[in-house]
């Protein structure tokens, strides 16, 4: 997460960033007042006012037309369903560099568990997670010279999920060609790895996005992931809700501050069958600088252009890539970055920035979880339980509309309209050693099972740091530091015990001292990255 986000800050911009955009779709509806208003215009300014809260206060109004001025209404447009099938897109399963190059992966596309490993040749492979012999989990074994090995009884699979070896086969025997493995198309894209869910439709490859942002010279982004409970709809309408941060996230960074809560303006410039796009702005800067796109089946992105001081064009995105991962649980994929860093932002490590973004997530939890929960209990759409703001929900409910749209090609859904229950129930592991054997095999982190790191999906250490190679490392280093430093600070303190002269015990006692701040130090760093965030108020 980064420490200033632009997409708050009052900064100047320029014209805004260009996002390609269907020819045929010039309509434009700007919600920044009471009521809808359409324009054929292809253009827009970059300083177009807007006086929502002027006009919704100009004079009295009854009941009625008060809801009906401040609330998200029905867009007039009942546009037909679309023939739409959930498997025939492209998913991101995991940051390619956090892929681990010594153990197979286990991950999920709704209720679709596949495994994720690179072979010999460094190539990815992703098959479905279970083992044709008696459906074992693959992603519970192991890889040797790349090919993965089934731990249950050392059937071993390559390439395009092909057997190539059964131990208890006999010499003079074939392996059975329907001892094979289903294989996903994966794609390396950007650092993402895509994965392809139809196993009848070829892939489209045309369909993986591309970020044009992430190819300019000179972008750099910090990048991470986050396992979250619960589900995916839910944690994209967050992300699209630029109107919680100032709030949720009051001086988590330095530009979240609950006083700059304020009326919101939006221009909603595309809506098709595969997601929509506008502007959106803070209603007292007089101006909406940023662009939201949101495209099937889960990716999110804002932009935004920002002209310096010296007329030089600097870009910056934060991208989201979410992926459902079952009833009540998602993944996330979170990019910050941009053509032009913070001077600050340089001073701080990147584990700092990783540990603030998994600060942000806890934030929103309880909120999140709670809102899953009633949707599955009520069962109805979101329009008989929200009250969408115009000056705040707009894309809330824009994301709703088009479920309605396409959720009847999804396992289920949850839209504005519309909604289709999960049809198969949520499998729920309920064994201990098998808990304690999916996380400690199947995840990055294989084996790290301790106290700090017992298998809790609401801990911070499972939700982000085993799918971070990077705060492993940092989480190692500080352990072995910790561990090093208390032995010298003993051993100075016994020193200091034992010498007779003053001088030196005092010496001794001062690097004993030194050596104990920095234990202090490293358990403070250990904990930033493996303990969660609670409100004060929540606090024992």
């Amino acid at each position: 997460m980064a420490l200033v986000n632009p997409f708050l800050s009052p900064t100047r911009s320029s014209l805004p960033l260009r996002v390609s955009a269907p020819p045929n779709r010039a309509l434009r509806w700007t919600l920044c007042s009471h009521s809808l208003k359409p324009s054929l215009s292809s253009s827009r300014s970059k300083r177009a006012r807007c006086g929502a809260t002027a006009d919704i206060r100009a004079a009295p109004l009854v009941d009625g037309e008060a809801d009906h001025a401040v609330l998200v209404g029905p867009t007039g447009e009942e546009e037909p369903r679309g023939d739409y099938d959930w498997t025939e897109e492209w998913y991101p399963l995991y940051l390619a560099q956090n892929v681990p190059e010594d153990a197979p992966l286990g991950l999920k596309v709704f209720d679709k568990q596949l495994v994720l490993f690179k072979d010999a040749n460094g190539h990815f492979r992703c098959y479905e997670d279970r083992c044709p012999h008696r459906l074992a989990k693959l992603s519970e074994g192991q890889l040797i010279d790349g090919k993965l090995e089934c731990l249950y009884h050392g059937w071993q699979f390559e390439g395009e999920g092909k057997c190539v070896k059964i131990p208890q086969l006999p010499a003079d025997a074939k392996i059975p060609r329907s001892a094979c493995v289903r294989t996903y198309e994966v794609r390396d894209s950007q650092g993402v790895i895509w994965v392809w869910m139809s196993l009848k439709t070829a892939p489209n490859v045309s369909k993986i996005p591309w970020f044009e942002n992430f190819a300019r010279p000179g972008f750099q982004d910090v990048s991470t992931t986050h396992e979250l409970p619960y589900d995916h709809s839910i944690l994209l309408e967050n992300l699209m809700d630029p109107a919680h941060i100032p709030i949720s996230h009051d001086r988590t960074d330095w530009t979240a501050k609950r006083e700059d809560a304020q009326p919101l303006c939006f221009e909603v410039t595309e809506r098709t069958d595969r997601g929509f796009a506008g502007w959106w702005g803070r209603e007292k800067d007089g101006s909406m600088p940023n662009f939201l796109r949101f495209e099937a089946p889960c990716v999110l992105q804002n932009n935004r252009e920002i002209v310096d001081k010296n007329g030089e064009k600097n870009y910056f995105t934060g991208l989201f890539l979410c992926r459902p991962t079952g009833q009540g649980k998602s993944m996330l994929v979170v990019r910050f970055g941009g053509t032009k860093r913070s001077p600050l932002a340089k001073l701080f490590p990147k584990w700092y920035f990783h540990q603030n973004a998994s600060k942000v997530f806890e934030q929103d939890m309880g909120f999140l979880s709670s809102q899953n929960e009633i949707l599955l209990k009520e069962k109805v759409p979101t329009k008989e339980l929200y009250l969408n703001l115009k000056s705040s929900d707009t894309w809330v409910a824009e994301y709703r509309k088009w479920m309605d749209k396409v959720g009847h090609g999804m396992p289920y859904h949850f839209g504005h309209s519309s909604i289709s229950l999960p049809k198969e129930p949520a499998v729920v592991e309920h064994a201990p050693a098998g808990l304690v054997a999916g996380l400690s095999a199947s995840l990055p982190a294989k084996g790290g099972i301790g106290t700090m790191h017992a298998p809790n999906l609401a801990n911070r250490y499972f939700r982000h740091v085993i799918h971070c190679k990077g705060c492993r490392t940092v989480v190692k280093a500080f352990q072995a530091w910790k561990n090093a430093l208390s032995a010298v600070a003993v051993a100075l303190i016994a020193m200091a015990i034992l010498v007779s002269g003053t001088q030196w015990k005092a010496l001794l006692l001062a690097s004993a001292s030194l050596s104990s701040i920095g234990v202090y130090a490293c358990s403070t760093a250990i904990a930033m990255n493996t303990t969660n965030f609670i409100r004060t108020h929540r606090r024992l």
